[in-house]
């Protein structure tokens, strides 16, 4: 498989759609977060986009008759994002590499995200220390900011 830079390929540019998202990334629907990537500046920061169905399998159970994405996906969501941001930047992808999320602070939810949003995941990153990257990320909709939260994610050999 080619291993440059996918920003470098000639057949690979913005947005990137969910079947590169697919290579850079293990997770599979129902898991799978991102769906397109309209921004990116390797190692510093990549917007991404969800667009939140109603036919999203958590809705049914949370809640009956008021649907709303849980919180906790919108903060995977964009530690997906942050996923992206690092193995856009590296150049690699997702071959024999996993990366959990280890570390979850100051997050704040101020919206509720519903059926019909579009979710914007706005994340940077703040430093990498050995295997672990550490990122910012705000989820925004029609531009207002829903949630943020710092993220720590760590690779594991896979």
């Amino acid at each position: 498989m080619d291993k440059r830079p996918l920003m470098d390929m000639p057949n690979v540019q913005l947005p990137i759609d969910v079947i590169a998202i697919q290579r850079l990334l293990p997770h599979r629907y129902p898991f799978l977060l991102v769906d397109r990537v309209v921004e990116f500046e390797a190692y510093k920061r990549i917007v991404g986009i969800k667009n939140v169905s109603v036919n999203e399998p958590f809705f049914p159970g949370h809640f009956p008759g008021h649907p709303v994405m849980p919180g906790v996906l919108v903060i995977e969501a964009l530690a997906q994002a942050g996923g992206l941001l690092t193995q856009l930047s590296q150049g690699t992808d997702a071959d024999g590499k996993l990366f959990y999320l280890v570390k979850i602070d100051n997050a704040k939810f101020t919206r509720m995200v519903v059926p019909g949003d579009r979710l914007e995941l706005v994340v940077e990153l703040k430093r990498n220390i050995r295997n672990m990257a550490l990122y910012h990320g705000s989820a925004r909709v029609d531009g207002e900011q829903v949630a943020c939260a710092e993220v720590l994610c760590a690779e594991v050999a896979g």
